[in-house]
């Protein structure tokens, strides 16, 4: 339930800033139409940090109910402040998920045993799964292996995404933290060479907008067709350049846009790419044969 390809979805605004929930009834709807195994809602390309309590609430609601079972619905539930994390938690605890994504606590930088209490009071306030999230370009702290190590042994912490770009830690995790842990990559560029050293699965930005191709490279990565999975990924290499060319998700809302998923509406302080930029999406988009030639 929580490995394969898993896409960190989106959320479609409308012009008025309000969540738009027809767009997102066709996401869910196409990624289930593409083979997507599972969606993280509410996580950073979901815009988790603009939106209220009741708002993410009600979205990860939506996005379950939209799912019905035929695909694995994520959840995040992080925050730096631990009450709000146990608050979110709660409040989500009987909606049908397949688990929490629970980023490190970011910008007051907790120190270990902080961070061994704040995951022990989320993992109190449910027995679903929780996936660890270790961003430290976001959060400005890494969480290291060892580190992991130690948060793997509370009960219902079952795996990581890692979104450090560093694939020599696969190995490291495994061995640490035992066959059965989930090990996800966060970052697209390296996730191809995560998965063939031993990684579970991918959480992806790219699986947005590629998301049939996303699930046919892991596949192929977890079944020893590493050469397939090879050729896939070098096709979504300058996809995966583009998307994190600014901050998440700013391109990767502009590119649904230019294929006609959702009108690329934001929250401040999140804004559209300038026009260099959307040109330089536009046209990676029509090298990926994502959008036509004479798209404008």
């Amino acid at each position: 339930m929580l490995t394969g390809s898993i896409v960190a979805l989106v959320t479609p605004f409308t012009e008025q800033g309000n969540v738009d929930y027809s767009a997102l009834a066709s996401l869910v709807n196409w990624h289930v139409e593409q083979g997507t195994d599972a969606i993280v809602a509410m996580g950073t390309t979901g815009e988790s940090a603009t939106m209220s309590h009741d708002e993410h609430i009600m979205v990860v609601s939506a996005i379950c109910e939209l799912a019905d079972g035929r695909l694995h619905v994520i959840a995040g539930n992080g925050s730096n402040a631990t009450s709000e994390a146990v608050h979110l938690t709660e409040r989500m605890a009987h909606l049908p998920l397949a688990g929490f994504l629970n980023v490190n606590p970011y910008y007051n930088n907790p120190s270990r045993r902080g961070l061994m209490e704040h995951y022990r009071a989320c993992c109190s306030a449910s027995d679903l799964p929780q996936l660890l999230y270790n961003v430290p370009s976001r959060t400005g702290a890494d969480m290291t292996p060892d580190l992991v190590a130690e948060l793997a042994e509370i009960q219902t912490i079952v795996g990581i995404k890692e979104a450090s770009g560093d694939v020599s830690r696969v190995a490291e995790l495994r061995k640490l933290c035992g066959s059965n842990f989930i090990l996800l990559s966060g970052d697209d560029s390296s996730s191809c060479d995560f998965l063939l050293e031993g990684g579970n699965g991918v959480i992806s930005v790219t699986a947005n907008l590629m998301p049939a191709q996303m699930k046919e490279m892991v596949t192929a990565a977890c079944t020893a067709h590493h050469q397939r999975a090879k050729q896939l990924d070098a096709e979504m290499q300058a996809v995966h350049t583009a998307m994190f060319a600014q901050a998440n998700p700013i391109p990767v809302k502009w590119a649904l846009g230019c294929m006609g998923k959702l009108e690329p509406n934001y929250r401040l302080p999140m804004t559209a790419p300038e026009l260099p930029q959307q040109q330089h999406i536009e046209q990676t988009l029509k090298q990926a044969g994502l959008i036509s030639a004479e798209h404008e």
